[in-house]
């Protein structure tokens, strides 16, 4: 019992376990991020419609996008932003590696006559000879990548995009870094049920990483049939500074910074900001 409590409490390095599939492809818990992400009166999974639609508005002035114009979206979920973009007749391409959230968008946009080419893949291992006018990641989807993987779809991004493309993206802030605190605690059917139908005790560890700006959530999952499961959430939060100097050395500069993906005016003490970036 002591080294079952010692494993579930230990403090891993960061980015030390990528889960990411776990969560997204399990057949239960892919189908409760779908409620979630389709819930419009909550931002978890998703912002809520209101936001959303204010968002792809603000997108499409900011970039001029029309029909001639072409945008892909990383984690594009059950396309609350790619099928409304579509919608305005842009030639837009969608891809996560949920596939529950694929199949969901996939309906929608057949319900609508809409012409979205959605892909049900890992957006790391995505590869294409298109080009593209935009590119978005949004829902804070790069602070749950390690600085290998933001490397990587960082260079991914370079030879997708257009010469006078443009990507949009939104990250967590050093402020938000700075109102999180390490604590340990544990829940029978932890948010309802969400880990498993069966019943089960989650243990959530909450670190922080100081140096690194890195947070992690471990959840435990513990179920009354023995069976055992562990989800790593990590997080990294940026300074502007920072997600300067990574986004320069990888060959990109930041045009333009905001309060969020709806284009508000930039808050240096809001959780976080957005930014539109090009190619150097």
């Amino acid at each position: 019992m002591f080294d079952e409590l010692y494993q579930i409490n230990k403090k891993p390095k960061p980015f030390e376990f990528y889960t990411a599939p776990d969560l997204w492809t399990d057949e239960y818990t892919s189908q409760r991020m779908l409620e979630y992400h389709l819930n419009e009166s909550i931002d978890v999974s998703s912002r809520n419609i209101k936001f959303i639609e204010k968002s792809v508005s603000w997108m499409m002035n900011l970039l001029n996008l029309n029909s001639d114009s072409s945008l892909i979206d990383f984690g594009c979920g059950p396309g609350l932003y790619t099928n409304r973009l579509a919608k305005k007749g842009i030639k837009v391409t969608g891809i996560d590696f949920s596939k529950r959230s694929i199949n969901y968008a996939k309906e929608t946009s057949a319900k609508f006559n809409l012409n979205v080419n959605y892909i049900h893949q890992n957006y790391l291992d995505f590869v294409t000879e298109d080009k593209f006018d935009a590119i978005t990641m949004i829902m804070c989807d790069y602070c749950a990548l390690s600085p290998q993987q933001r490397r990587n779809i960082l260079g991914k991004f370079r030879r997708f995009l257009e010469t006078q493309g443009k990507i949009i993206l939104d990250v967590y802030s050093l402020n938000y870094f700075n109102q999180k605190e390490e604590s340990a605690t544990y829940e029978l059917n932890q948010m309802d049920h969400f880990w498993s139908y069966e019943d089960y005790y989650c243990f959530i560890n909450s670190f922080k990483y100081n140096p690194e700006k890195v947070t992690l959530d471990k959840y435990t999952i513990i179920e009354a049939t023995g069976q055992k499961k562990v989800i790593y959430n990590w997080l990294q939060h940026f300074s502007l500074q920072s997600l300067q100097q990574e986004f320069e050395e990888n060959g990109f500069e930041i045009d333009k910074v905001y309060g969020d993906v709806t284009g508000s005016d930039y808050d240096p003490d809001s959780d976080g900001f957005a930014i539109v970036a090009s190619k150097k």
